[in-house]
């Protein structure tokens, strides 16, 4: 029964993914903002398969401690596919950082180019690295979008503890504003690796914001405390 629902849910989803990928095409000729909604339609798309097909709730909290009257950024615990959806349902169009090898996917690449996602080179030093954090900074003073990141780098087991990346430190040193972390448990239903996808509950907490001021090492320290203490709670 299992691996049943986990086929037929992964058939709907890159069905989906594919049929929005086609309609979505003049999209890209259009202003972003149109690109933008097709992106949080899929968010939608995905939280409604994965209630139908896995058997699943999915029940975001704390959304009220978003900040509403300042900028901020996101910092998301990542463990699954599933985040990378559906958190576009219920966040006001995230500029994503992401590795630059998603760009060269065919149309795919063309769609995260057009809503101005920040392309970075994993483990170099480059020209374009070294403006990174200029060109994050930038976009999030222009764009009346919250940026979201994943600061463990990758996805990760619901029980793995990786330390976060650096980066995440210099981003919010760079930005000055409040950091509003997320903690998840995507993992326990749809993991990294198989297709194997389990029913349960997914939670997706929204933690209380962390202020500017703190120097990179007292941030990342106090962000991973917050995420993976809420991480526990949840799981």
């Amino acid at each position: 029964m299992l691996l049943f629902r986990s086929l037929l849910f992964n058939l709907f989803l890159y069905t989906g993914i594919i049929l929005v990928f086609l309609i979505a095409i003049p999209a890209l000729f259009m202003p972003a903002k149109i690109t933008l909604l097709f992106g949080k339609f899929l968010g939608h798309y995905v939280v409604l398969i994965v209630r139908i097909f896995l058997n699943t709730k999915v029940e975001f909290t704390g959304i009220e401690r978003i900040p509403k009257d300042q900028k901020y950024f996101f910092a998301s615990a990542h463990q699954s596919m599933f985040e990378t959806f559906a958190l576009q349902s219920v966040l006001d169009y995230p500029v994503f950082i992401l590795k630059k090898e998603l760009l060269k996917i065919p149309l795919f690449g063309q769609y995260l180019k057009k809503i101005k996602s920040i392309e970075i080179i994993r483990d170099t030093t480059t020209k374009e690295n070294l403006n990174f954090f200029e060109k994050v900074a930038k976009i999030v003073r222009n764009e009346n979008r919250p940026l979201l990141i994943f600061p463990q780098g990758t996805r990760v087991k619901v029980e793995d503890r990786v330390p976060f990346k650096k980066g995440v430190g210099r981003i919010y040193e760079a930005l000055n504003i409040s950091c509003v972390p997320i903690a998840l448990n995507s993992g326990k239903v749809w993991p990294k690796n198989g297709i194997i996808k389990y029913p349960g509950k997914i939670t997706v907490s929204f933690l209380e914001p962390i202020k500017p001021g703190l120097n990179k090492e007292e941030f990342i320290k106090n962000l991973e405390m917050k995420i993976y203490d809420e991480i526990k709670n949840i799981s």
